[in-house]
């Protein structure tokens, strides 16, 4: 199994990799958010190339995303320039750390086809083709360089912060081949979208509540992608079906860029307010979030976002809601039904919130909020979601 209680540990440890601390920040910046926001970006110049009628690898740039955030997780203290320049200059090194990483997934994961990928990932370096690695790197390059003109803004001019901006720029203008990145260099409107989204990472979730470590809305998002991709790589997908279920998972909370997180308990605090602050997502998002993206993306958006829990299928031309993940299993699990499980998509969402609550507390942080949160989301899930059985989660946590 895919879904093992130790892996969703261990993609949780990315909410306590810091980036550039050795810098004055207006915020932290986390290792989590970074990569869920490269993921977005990804996804973006992705689209310009399926646009420009170029092969593109979902499968591997999902893989490539998640898979190189387990391997930064684990390498979580050496700074991405040396992490560079060991790799270009210093091969047998990088491949003796390359081996130790995987060797550290190896101790602890148990599903050999998983570890088969590790191992082609981050030892090899052959699991994912060419071309996907090539707009990983660049989603990689302009997420970074969107963080340093944060970090620019409060940290004293001197030849440092001008000598790291020449080399972000020489590193972007690499990818120019990509029309994303030309559109992003020339600011057209994808440009506003990227750095729309880049504002989850300043929305803290449970921001009344104190804990450890303080997630955002931003890292959440990644974490509730990777989850929902492991979960559904134990109900052996279609290609859709799990380019739908990451994807989803990764953008199911982009309409807080207009409303704000509201945690749940206010959320729920009756039918009619659910309905209002759900309407209202959506009206904003017609106003402020779809008119950033190119025509042909924002059904897809739609679909992400709109029923975003509800199990869907499309079928001629409809969109219809399914009442479990097994009867997506069963009779819509090819691409041409864009299967979608929103069930699946939910279960991550609440492990997260989960491991929020539970971190904090084995950090020392309590309260009747956290204690509660943990109480009802383990009764909740004593449960199979399709092939995944959530109680011996839930117990391995």
């Amino acid at each position: 199994m895919f879904a093992e209680p130790i892996l969703f540990k261990e993609l949780f440890k990315g909410f306590t990799v810091l980036r550039w601390n050795d810098k004055l920040r207006p915020v932290e910046f986390i290792e989590m958010d970074k990569h869920s926001h490269k993921m977005m970006i990804a996804w973006c110049l992705a689209k310009y190339e399926e646009a420009r009628r170029n092969e593109v690898n979902w499968v591997n740039i999902i893989r490539g995303g998640v898979y190189e955030l387990l391997r930064r997780v684990v390498i979580r203290d050496i700074k991405n320039p040396i992490f560079f320049r060991i790799q270009k200059e210093y091969k047998d090194v990088y491949k003796k750390l390359n081996e130790w990483v995987f060797n550290y997934f190896k101790s602890r994961l148990s599903d050999e086809t998983l570890l088969n990928e590790l191992y082609e990932y981050i030892v090899e370096d052959a699991l994912i083709d060419d071309f996907s690695r090539y707009i990983l790197d660049a989603a990689h390059k302009y997420a970074s360089y969107l963080e340093f003109l944060l970090i620019k803004q409060i940290n004293p001019l001197g030849y440092q912060i001008e000598e790291i901006e020449r080399d972000m720029l020489k590193d972007i203008a690499r990818f120019m081949e990509l029309e994303g990145i030309r559109k992003l260099a020339t600011r057209q409107k994808v440009a506003d979208f990227i750095e729309l989204c880049s504002q989850l990472r300043f929305q803290i979730r449970w921001s009344q509540t104190p804990r450890i470590p303080r997630t955002s809305v931003l890292g959440h998002s990644m974490f509730v992608a990777s989850a929902s991709y492991f979960i559904t790589r134990d109900n052996n997908p279609c290609p859709r079906r799990l380019y739908n279920n990451f994807f989803g998972g990764l953008f199911h909370d982009l309409p807080e860029t207009v409303t704000r997180d509201i945690i749940h308990p206010v959320k729920s605090s009756s039918e009619d307010f659910e309905a209002i602050i759900h309407n209202l997502e959506q009206e904003l998002a017609e106003k402020e979030i779809y008119p950033l993206l190119e025509s042909p993306w924002v059904n897809e958006i739609r679909y992400f976002t709109q029923d975003e829990f509800l199990n869907k299928v499309v079928i001629d031309g409809k969109v219809v809601t399914i009442d479990s993940v097994e009867e997506i299993s069963e009779k819509y699990n090819k691409d041409e039904f864009s299967p979608y499980d929103g069930r699946i998509i939910r279960a991550a969402d609440h492990l997260g919130a989960y491991l929020e609550a539970k971190s904090s507390i084995d950090f020392g942080i309590r309260s009747e909020d956290l204690a509660s949160a943990i109480e009802t989301i383990r009764n909740s899930y004593q449960i199979k979601i399709g092939n995944v059985d959530f109680s011996s989660i839930y117990n391995g946590l």
